[in-house]
């Protein structure tokens, strides 16, 4: 059983988390990639999980390099995070495009709802919050952070631009309600779960255990399923938020899991380095296998 948080505890870590994201928000880019250099220089374990990752999954990519984008990845979004207050319909293509929103318009019409395969890809948070400007607010479901001050806070920034937050703990109805009125929910798929709550896929050659939620959603709703994700472009100097086309399912849980993975391996492939490989996303082993970490 976990040790329960202080209150000072709590509190201390949403202040310096609110300092930092009101500097930043004040500051060139500068800051928030020096916040990330130095988040890499404290939290040692992260860039070693990424590597390891990183060797195990495309040994032919330099993990080091692509560690280091990862990093850099995170500085870009708390710089964009932290100034989510500025933005509104009219300005919010200065940091955004689409491509493939007539994929969305599609799945739209279809009438039994919208549900966004997502991950930790390129700027996630930037992702949902800006669709809710560009075309219109949807939901988005979030595991809650265990610092319940921080949470709030968090949530605040995630809620500017009209976007619902359903809780994990209890979200199905929240989502089944959402897909009923013919509207979009986001779902993040790439995290490593319990066998009880997912089954093994295949993701980068290695057993990954993966949750069978989002697919036995789509089943039981019949909501269209679009894979989208917002990837930073350096050449435009900004992010595109793609929505490929509907991902038709098959109707078996197992498969369909192993399909969307497979179909965001691919995108990762392609970007190595907006993909963020810091967390144990092969913890979870099949019986009998040794660990990997």
């Amino acid at each position: 059983m976990s040790r329960a948080r202080s209150q000072f505890r709590n509190s201390l870590e949403a202040g310096l988390v609110r300092v930092v994201l009101r500097v930043a928000a004040t500051m060139p880019l500068g800051f928030s990639l020096g916040v990330a250099s130095m988040l890499d220089r404290v939290a040692r374990r992260m860039r070693q999980t990424g590597e390891r990752n990183l060797r195990m999954a495309l040994p032919e990519v330099d993990a080091v390099a692509t560690v280091d984008e990862v990093f850099e990845g995170l500085g870009r979004m708390l710089y964009y995070f932290s100034r989510f207050g500025t933005r509104n319909a009219s300005n919010i293509g200065e940091w955004i495009e689409y491509e493939g929103f007539e994929h969305y318009q599609e799945a739209k019409r279809r009438g039994k709802g919208v549900l966004f395969a997502t991950g930790h890809l390129g700027n996630w948070e930037l992702s949902a919050f800006s669709h809710a400007l560009m075309c219109e607010p949807m939901h988005v479901v979030v595991r809650p952070l265990d610092n319940p001050v921080l949470d709030a806070l968090i949530k605040e920034y995630r809620m500017r631009s009209g976007n619902r937050i359903l809780d994990k703990q209890d979200f199905l109805r929240g989502i089944l309600k959402a897909l009923a009125a013919n509207e979009a929910v986001g779902i993040l798929i790439d995290q490593n779960t319990l066998p009880e709550n997912g089954t093994f896929v295949d993701f980068f050659g290695m057993a990954a255990c993966t949750g069978t939620t989002f697919a036995k959603l789509t089943h039981k709703t019949g909501a269209a399923v679009i894979p989208g994700y917002a990837l930073w472009d350096a050449k435009r100097g900004k992010y595109v938020l793609r929505f490929d086309p509907v991902f038709e399912m098959t109707g078996d849980v197992a498969e369909d899991t192993a399909r969307i993975t497979k179909h965001f391996e691919g995108v990762i492939r392609r970007t190595p380095g907006q993909w963020l490989w810091l967390h144990r996303r092969w913890k979870t082993r099949p019986p009998g296998e040794a660990g990997l970490y």
